[in-house]
C-alpha cells in the first residue's frame, strides 16, 4: 500500500521522494515536489488512487513534512492539505524565502510550458485544510500515521511514524546524507534533540524501515548512525561554520526570494 514516486524532468539532488500511501478510507501522499505538473492528475492516470467501495475514489490528503520549496510546491495542485503549525503561516502567504526556493534551468531537463525558466518558480500561498501538531493522528482506516514535530533542518518538520508496521517517514529530519542545519530556520539544538528523538525510537524497537525525503530506504541500523553521528559532530567548531554558512544562505535568498509583508 505504499508506492514511491519521483518527479519526472527534475534532475537534481534536491529532488525530493514523494510517498503515497493508500489506506481502506482514505489515501495520503507525502510531500508534493515542486509541482511543475499536477501529482493528483499523475496519480489518476497511472490508477494509483483506487475507488472507495460503490464511489468515485477516496479522499486525498497532501501532507507536507515541511515546507521547502521541493517538497511544498505541488501542495497547490491539492484540496486537502495539512503542514506543521510551525510553518503554517509561510505557506499561506507563499514565503519563499522560508521555503528556501532555489532553483536553476540546469535541473530542469524538459520545461513544463514553452518559454518557461527557472527563475519564474515560486512556491504559491496555499491554504492549510488541517494544521499538524506532536502526536496527532492521521487515520488512513486501515492504517495510522503519528506526528512527530522534529525541528533542526526547519522549524515545521515532521516525521509521520506508522507504529504497527514498524515505519518512519522522516521527511528531511534525516535521509541517508549530510544534514542540513544551516538554512534560515534550522536551528542546531532543535536537530539534537530529534536526533536523540529517532535513536530512542530504534532503541525502543519502534522503527525497521526508514522512507525518508530523498535517497534511497534504509533500516534501523542506519538511523540510529545517522543521528549519532550527528550528535556526536555538533560541536563548537560545527557551530561556528554552521552559523557563518546560514548567513551566506540567508543573504542569497533574500535578494532572489524577497519577504512577503505578515
Amino acid at each position: 500500500g505504499i508506492f514511491w514516486i519521483q518527479e519526472r524532468f527534475y534532475e537534481s539532488g534536491n529532488r525530493a521522494n514523494i510517498w503515497l500511501v493508500r489506506g481502506s478510507q482514505r489515501d495520503v501522499v507525502i510531500d508534493a515536489g515542486l509541482g511543475l505538473r499536477s501529482l493528483p492528475d499523475y496519480l489518476r492516470a497511472a490508477g494509483l488512487l483506487a475507488p472507495a467501495e460503490g464511489a468515485g475514489p477516496r479522499p486525498l490528503l497532501a501532507v507536507a513534512t515541511h515546507v521547502h520549496f521541493d517538497h511544498s510546491g505541488g501542495l497547490q495542485h491539492f484540496e486537502e492539505v495539512a503542514v506543521h503549525s510551525a510553518e503554517a503561516a509561510a505557506l499561506l502567504r507563499g514565503d519563499n524565502y522560508e521555503a528556501v526556493t532555489w532553483l536553476s534551468d540546469r535541473e530542469v531537463a524538459r520545461p513544463p510550458r514553452p518559454g518557461w525558466r527557472a527563475r519564474q518558480f515560486r512556491v504559491p500561498p496555499v491554504r492549510p485544510t488541517r494544521l499538524l501538531q506532536e502526536g496527532d493522528v492521521i487515520s488512513l482506516g486501515d492504517r495510522q500515521l503519528t506526528v512527530m514535530h522534529m525541528p533542526g533542518h526547519s522549524r515545521g518538520s515532521i516525521c509521520l511514524h506508522d507504529k504497527d508496521r514498524k515505519i518512519l517517514f522522516s521527511g528531511d529530519v534525516v535521509y541517508d546524507g549530510s544534514m542540513i542545519d544551516w538554512l534560515p530556520y534550522s536551528r542546531i539544538s532543535d536537530y539534537v534533540a530529534s536526533c536523540q528523538r529517532l535513536m530512542e525510537l530504534v532503541d525502543r524497537g519502534l522503527v525497521e524501515k526508514v522512507l525518508p525525503g530523498h535517497f534511497n530506504i534504509f533500516g534501523a541500523e542506519r538511523l540510529y548512525c545517522l543521528a549519532s553521528n550527528y550528535i556526536s559532530q555538533a560541536g563548537v567548531c560545527h557551530k561556528v561554520s554552521t552559523c557563518a554558512m546560514r548567513s551566506i544562505a540567508s543573504i542569497a535568498l533574500r535578494i532572489t526570494n524577497p519577504r512577503v509583508a505578515s
